[in-house]
């Protein structure tokens, strides 16, 4: 039993990594057949051929889906250090069916992961909810890549019950971990703050922590358009229950909807104003959408650190 209990991971493993390069290959081919160039095709790992040169690193397999020489590149340096945050608090876990926040968080690190190892960049990835949970080091390694895999599986087949978040404790750990100038990507839903103005002052006395140090922040706000932002339930009482504290509540969705969606929307909108106020990117993940936005935006960043 222990031998199958190993193959199976095995499996999983596999398929996080088939699912991020499927992402990443089809984002990339995207890019190489778009008529807008500039840095977002600009790879590590490849350049366009030279008419005269050797033939002997041309990529055929890209060529069949582009119909334009690309050549392979092996340089070995680093250009850039980027740390990965996942919220694992038991909001993450919303909704109960499909695609969770916290599934499509872990489909989504693991394609930018693939994307930094192919552009020979380091990447480390730091698990949290009330605290810091689990950290490692950045490196471009592909041991070090499904190691982290592994990680992020442990995450995606454990969900917390009850576990409430608390950003800013781990924000401050971070820019006191981390001493090279970095880019760190966090992943969450942000909700811990939409009630509670000193949190949300936390918050950003922790990202001003980050950018003293020199650190650029992205933050990918992941939710649920469909239910937590349009509030779009079924026209009859509902019950719902706050999954990190349990409590419980049983409304008519049509008549707090209104009110709903204007609170919702006004902290949507202080949180991006603060955001810009620190020069921090926020960028809506719909988990309801594809993972296309979220490394266009990666490249975007990127470009403007090199």
């Amino acid at each position: 039993m222990p031998q199958l209990n190993t193959n199976q991971h095995v499996r999983q493993l596999a398929n996080l990594e088939l699912l991020a390069r499927q992402v990443v290959e089809g984002f990339i081919t995207g890019l190489h057949q778009s008529p807008f160039h500039g840095f977002s095709v600009e790879f590590a790992e490849h350049r366009l051929y030279n008419s005269g040169e050797s033939v002997k690193n041309i990529d055929w397999k890209l060529l069949a889906r582009t119909d334009k020489l690309f050549v392979k590149q092996f340089e070995e340096e680093t250009n850039l250090r980027c740390y990965l945050l996942l919220d694992t608090s038991s909001s993450m876990n919303f909704p109960a069916e499909g695609t969770s926040k916290l599934q499509f968080s872990v489909y989504a690190i693991a394609s930018l992961m693939y994307l930094f190892k192919k552009q020979r960049d380091a990447f480390g990835l730091c698990l949290f909810s009330e605290k810091m949970d689990w950290m490692s080091p950045a490196r471009s390694t592909s041991a070090h890549l499904f190691y982290l895999y592994a990680q992020l599986e442990k995450a995606y087949n454990n969900p917390k019950a009850n576990t409430a978040t608390n950003i800013s404790a781990v924000l401050h750990h971070l820019a006191g971990e981390i001493h090279q100038r970095s880019m760190v990507i966090i992943f969450s839903d942000m909700l811990e703050n939409s009630l509670n103005p000193q949190k949300t002052k936390d918050l950003f006395a922790a990202i001003q922590h980050l950018k003293y140090k020199k650190h650029e922040v992205v933050i990918f706000n992941v939710t649920s358009k469909q239910k937590e932002l349009d509030f779009d339930f079924d026209n009859r009482p509902h019950h719902f229950v706050d999954i990190e504290t349990g409590e419980e509540v049983r409304v008519h969705p049509n008549k707090i909807r209104d009110s709903y969606i204007a609170s919702i929307k006004e902290y949507r909108h202080q949180l991006e104003l603060k955001c810009a106020q620190y020069h921090i990117d926020i960028v809506d993940a719909d988990i309801e959408q594809g993972y296309t936005n979220i490394l266009n935006e990666y490249l975007i960043k990127r470009n403007r650190m090199l």
